[in-house]
C-alpha cells in the first residue's frame, strides 16, 4: 500500500513508526513530516490545510490510504475531497468532524444520544455570558466553541477568573473566530482519562486509554497546553470504566451521528471525567491525541495498517487488536516560554544517546534539521516515550532519556504519572 500521513508533530512520527513496520506497506509519505519521520518515510512539503495540493499529490502518487494526524485538515474537509477522487481516508467527513470543530455541536450530540455529560449553555453575546456566570457561580468551565489548538478551555475556580475568560475569549478575541461562541459548563470533579476508539461508521474498536497532563506546571498548575505528557492505562481506567466508556459514550455517539446522516469514521477520542457514578463526557476530538498517540501506539503489538484500512471499509467487526503487557509513559520537552512566546532555533544535543536508553523512543514534535544538527522549531519540541514492565519503570526510563539530552532552552514537567503512582 502507498500511504500518506498528514502532519508534522510527535503524533505523526509515532504513526509513521507504527505503519513503517507493516508488511502491507509499499511506500510511506509524510506531509510535511519532520526530521524524525524523515528516517521512516519520504517527507513532502505540503501545508496540512492545503486540501487541493494534498489531493493532487495523493492522486499523482496513487496513494491507497491517507491518515490525517491533526484536526484542522479534517474540519476543512480533507476526507470529503479525497472521497471525491476515490482515495480512502482514515478520518471523518467535515460534517462529522464538527465533533471537534464545535463544542456546542458535541453537547447537542451528547444530549441527543443520552450521553452523560456536564450541564451546559452557549452564548454569542459576552454580556449574556457574564450574567449567566453570576447566576450559576464558580467553579465553572469556559470553552471557546471552535478550534483553539488545545488552549481554548478555562477551568475557572472563581467568578473573577470566569469573567476574565469571557473577556479574553469573546471580547479580546484571543482565539479569533473560534471564540465567537462560548460554551459554559458545570465543573466536573474526578479523574480525567482519554479513551480512544477506531470507528468505521457503525462499529468501534477500543484503542487504548491514557491520562494526559494538560497544564504547563507541576502539580497541575499554570495554563493549559497541548499536552505535557501522558501515561498509558492509568489505574482509574478500570475494565469497568472502559466498558462504560464504550457502551455509554462511544457507541451512542456513533449511533447518533449515523442517525443524523454523518457516520463517523476514524479515531474518536473521548475526553472523560471519571466520577463516582461513572464516566462523563468532557469533549470529543476527531483524531488521535498528542501526546497520547506517542504513549498508546508503542504498546500496540498488532499491525496498525490493516486496522486503519478496515475503518475505511466498514469491516472493523473482524479486527482484533493485541497489546503489550506492562506500561508506557511519555514526557514532552518544550521550548522555554511555552505555551506563551518562545524562541526557536536552539540546537538539541544527545538525541542519539537518549534513544539508546532501554525501552525509550524519541519522537520529534517541533524540530527542524540544519546541516548535521537538530534545532527546536516549535513549542512542544520532543516527546520522549518509554515502555516498561510497570509504570514506575516506564517513567524512570523516560526521565533517564530526558536527562541524556543537552538542551539549555528546553524544559519538561518532572511529575508525569505522579498521581497514578502515589495518588
Amino acid at each position: 500500500m502507498h500511504v500518506l500521513i498528514i502532519g508534522s508533530g510527535g503524533r505523526e512520527h509515532a504513526l509513521a513508526a507504527a505503519i513503517a513496520r507493516s508488511p502491507l506497506l509499499t511506500k510511506l509519505f509524510c506531509a510535511p513530516g519532520n526530521p524524525g519521520t524523515a528516517d521512516l518515510a519520504e517527507n513532502v512539503y505540503l501545508r496540512t490545510t492545503d486540501i487541493a495540493a494534498i489531493v493532487a499529490f495523493a492522486v499523482a502518487q496513487k496513494i491507497d490510504l491517507v491518515i490525517p494526524g491533526p484536526e484542522a485538515p479534517l474540519v476543512a474537509g480533507i476526507a470529503d475531497a479525497l472521497a471525491a477522487v476515490g482515495i480512502a481516508c482514515c478520518g471523518p467527513s467535515a460534517a462529522a468532524a464538527q465533533l471537534e470543530g464545535s463544542k456546542k455541536f458535541t453537547k447537542e450530540i451528547a444530549d441527543g444520544a443520552g450521553i452523560p455529560t456536564a450541564a451546559w449553555a452557549s452564548f454569542t453575546h459576552a454580556d449574556e455570558a457574564h450574567d449567566y456566570i453570576e447566576a450559576v457561580g464558580a467553579p465553572i468551565v469556559i470553552k471557546a466553541d471552535g478550534l483553539a489548538a488545545g488552549k481554548g478551555v478555562v477551568v475557572a475556580a472563581t467568578l473573577d477568573e470566569a469573567h476574565d475568560a469571557i473577556t479574553a475569549i469573546m471580547e479580546d478575541k484571543v482565539h479569533g473566530a473560534a471564540g465567537a461562541l462560548v460554551v459554559i459548563e458545570e465543573c466536573l470533579v474526578g479523574e480525567e482519562i482519554s479513551v480512544f476508539a477506531l470507528c468505521d461508521g457503525e462499529d468501534a474498536v477500543f484503542f487504548g486509554a491514557a491520562a494526559d497532563h494538560k497544564r504547563v506546571g507541576e502539580n497541575d498548575t499554570g495554563p493549559n497546553t497541548g499536552g505535557m505528557g501522558a501515561i498509558f492505562n492509568p489505574p482509574w481506567a478500570t475494565p469497568e470504566v472502559i466498558e462504560q466508556s464504550m457502551d455509554l459514550v462511544i457507541r451512542p455517539a456513533l449511533r447518533e451521528m449515523a442517525r443524523r446522516g454523518m457516520p463517523f469514521r476514524g479515531f474518536l477520542f473521548a475526553g472523560l471525567m471519571v466520577e463516582e457514578d461513572g464516566p462523563k463526557l468532557i469533549e470529543f476530538n476527531v483524531r488521535f491525541g498528542d501526546p497520547e498517540c506517542e504513549t498508546v501506539l508503542p504498546m500496540l503489538v498488532s499491525d496498525l495498517l490493516p486496522a486503519l484500512k478496515a475503518a475505511t471499509e466498514g469491516t472493523l467487526a473482524s479486527v482484533k487488536l493485541e497489546w503489550r503487557a506492562g506500561s508506557s509513559a511519555t514526557v514532552v520537552m518544550c521550548a522555554k516560554g511555552y505555551p506563551g512566546a518562545y524562541a526557536t532555533g536552539s540546537e538539541i544535543y544527545g538525541l542519539e544517546e537518549a534513544g539508546q536508553i532501554e525501552g525509550a523512543t524519541i519522537f520529534h514534535a517541533g524540530t527542524m534539521a540544519e546541516q548535521n544538527g537538530i534545532l527546536a522549531n516549535g513549542g512542544r519540541v520532543l516527546a520522549i516515550n518509554a515502555i516498561g514492565e510497570n509504570l514506575r519503570e516506564a517513567l524512570n526510563r523516560a526521565y533517564a532519556a530526558v536527562d541524556m539530552l543537552d538542551w539549555d532552552d528546553g524544559f519538561c514537567r518532572r511529575d508525569i504519572g505522579k498521581r497514578a503512582l502515589w495518588g
